[in-house]
């Protein structure tokens, strides 16, 4: 699809500038055209009345979100978005774990709008091991995934289902989704999963990151510590906050090993080490089981 960025940016954005690709995988384009971000949408998502009505909660809050500046366009056949450049994370430099877990902390505790759309459940994890082939690593995610409850497989109508408050949700996310504003704030971007939902969600991935090993845990402690600090609404106040988070850290970690799986055959080389590390992690908890 890179083939295709110029024309995509140029057509969407208007502007006589080349643009400058961020990002060209898994369906999704994003290009830079000066200060504008041009977004081509995966092609296989609904982008209809939910999706407006993320844009409109994201562009009520400004202080936390960077969304879309008006509704989707038709181009070439893409769904595509502009929204106002920000300065993405730099893995080269020391990452904003605190950072994030503030601000994360001061979504999950703000109102959530009367029109904001529901998250529903977790369902990448269901559909990434579906893509999985055949080998001895597919085996053990297969495995793991076997241990979720059934709503978190996709096979149940949400039976067993932790009943827990709503807050407003980014659906998500990861450092990938922090870009730094023009006033040296962080906010958070692409909107595509935003609504209410269980807040843990959004805490899933570096606690999965945690569990495999791949996340070293003064990082892990700095974004929970200041997430906990900030009053974030995913753990309970002074309790245990691996009763909330274990399942979204197994769900994630199953979802994560299985994408690294898939990567590597694809690619036709063996799993690195972190990639390993996520495997691992899934044999461990297929061996510690649960109530599927």
């Amino acid at each position: 699809m890179g083939r295709d960025s110029s024309r995509i940016a140029a057509r969407a954005s208007d502007a006589p500038l080349e643009p400058e690709t961020l990002y060209d995988r898994h369906g999704v384009l994003v290009v830079r055209v000066g200060d504008i971000v041009v977004k081509a949408h995966q092609p296989d998502r609904d982008y209809g009345e939910p999706f407006l009505a993320r844009i409109k909660v994201a562009a009520s809050l400004p202080d936390l979100l960077i969304g879309p500046l008006g509704p989707p366009s038709d181009v070439d056949g893409r769904t595509v978005t502009l929204s106002v450049y920000g300065e993405p994370v730099d893995p080269h430099k020391e990452l904003p774990w605190a950072d994030a877990g503030r601000l994360l902390a001061a979504l999950h505790s703000t109102p959530v709008p009367a029109d904001a759309p529901s998250w529903g459940r977790p369902t990448r994890v269901a559909t990434q091991v579906a893509r999985l082939g055949e080998g001895p690593a597919e085996d053990e995610v297969r495995r793991a995934f076997a241990t979720l409850p059934a709503w978190v497989r996709g096979e149940g109508p949400g039976k067993g289902r932790p009943e827990r408050a709503e807050r407003l949700i980014h659906g998500d996310w990861h450092l990938g989704q922090m870009v730094r504003a023009r006033d040296g704030r962080w906010r958070l971007i692409d909107i595509e999963d935003l609504g209410r939902g269980d807040p843990a969600w959004d805490l899933a991935r570096p606690a999965a990151l945690y569990l495999s090993g791949v996340l070293h845990p003064d990082d892990w402690g700095r974004f929970l510590d200041a997430y906990v600090e900030a009053g974030g609404a995913a753990v309970p106040d002074g309790g245990d906050p691996w009763a909330t988070l274990d399942l979204p850290a197994r769900s994630l970690a199953i979802q994560i090993a299985a994408t690294c799986v898939i990567s590597a055959r694809e690619g036709e080389r063996p799993l690195d080490g972190p990639e390993q590390a996520m495997v691992d992690a899934c044999g461990r908890i297929a061996a510690a089981g649960d109530a599927a």
